[in-house]
């Protein structure tokens, strides 16, 4: 047992830990969206705007380069594959080139494939959109740029899933549409998880968080158990950590403390419930953690500006 604020409280079992990335996309109500082909060769660029996304883009042939806001150009390779989320970006042959407006060369619902002037460089973009108005909870918690190294030891999923997906981006098969929107799906989670492996202690924010095995098991408690009265000590205690010594690496880790990232998701997930009418006030407010409905309330406001019964 823990003893938390001068109360006891039981420790949840270790079977209440739940994976946070799979909750919260399913939460977020994925679905992807189109997958398209590039073909290239010379100068070229296309700048693309910022979106509530989380898009993947990969190299299948040649060389190209990425730029992002304040960020000097990264380049990029045979093999590579890199995710972004609501940033806007341009990919182009060489940092110097004038970028054209690249959502206009897909405009089309059945234009999935732009070729400009040959196929040195062949890429492959696809990816999810949110359903939900709390994206911003997962694309504010990533970073805004991740790569993936075609030679990473960790990228060999990503790698198989490419090649079955280049079979059918462009095509006209029975069940096109089905397979690459699945293939995507999967594409992106891969590409998480090889960015966590070769990645994850160097990145700030949730993906830095999910890689630090003691700060993961952290986020998976309070995923798996919303409702516990869940303390700083009792965490840490869970985690074998000193509450400050937690608290610290928490926050550097994750972006923000441990309390205030539990009570963000509270409020992520019950606007999600209400969003949905799955439940009345005082069921979610229980579901969640809080102790009576007016707490509750009085929480909600802060954090959207208007009661909960207004959604």
């Amino acid at each position: 047992m823990i003893y938390a604020q001068g109360a006891m409280i039981l420790s949840p079992s270790s079977k209440d830990a739940v994976d946070p990335l799979s909750e919260l996309l399913a939460v977020l109500g994925v679905r992807s969206i189109r997958c398209t082909r590039l073909e290239a060769a010379g100068d070229w660029s296309l700048a693309f705007p910022a979106q509530a996304r989380l898009k993947f883009v990969a190299v299948r042939r040649g060389r190209c380069c990425v730029l992002l806001p304040g960020q000097s150009a990264f380049a990029l390779a045979t093999g590579d594959v890199f995710l972004v989320g609501h940033s806007p970006y341009t990919v182009a042959s060489s940092p110097g080139v004038d970028p054209v407006d690249g959502m206009a060369l897909y405009a089309g619902s059945d234009q999935d494939v732009v070729c400009l002037g040959g196929h040195e460089t062949v890429m492959l973009g696809g990816g999810v959109a949110f359903s939900s108005e709390e994206a911003g909870f997962l694309l504010e918690a990533l970073p805004g740029f991740m790569h993936v190294a075609a030679g990473a030891p960790s990228a060999s999923a990503v790698r198989s899933i490419l090649d079955l997906m280049e079979n059918e981006v462009g095509q006209s098969r029975p069940g096109n549409a089905l397979i690459t929107a699945r293939l995507a799906e999967v594409l992106l989670v891969e590409a998480i998880r090889a960015h966590i492996a070769d990645h994850g202690e160097e990145s700030c924010g949730w993906i830095g968080g999910l890689a630090d095995r003691r700060i993961g098991k952290a986020l998976c408690l309070m995923h798996g158990n919303i409702a516990f009265p869940w303390t700083v000590g009792a965490l840490a205690a869970q985690v074998g950590m000193s509450r400050s010594a937690f608290a610290a690496l928490f926050t550097r880790r994750v972006g923000r403390p441990p309390l205030d990232y539990l009570a963000g998701w509270r409020m992520t997930l019950s606007r999600h419930l209400l969003l949905r009418n799955e439940a009345d006030v005082a069921s979610v407010a229980a579901q969640v953690g809080y102790a009576s409905p007016s707490a509750f309330g009085h929480a909600f406001k802060r954090s959207f500006g208007h009661s909960p019964r207004k959604g």
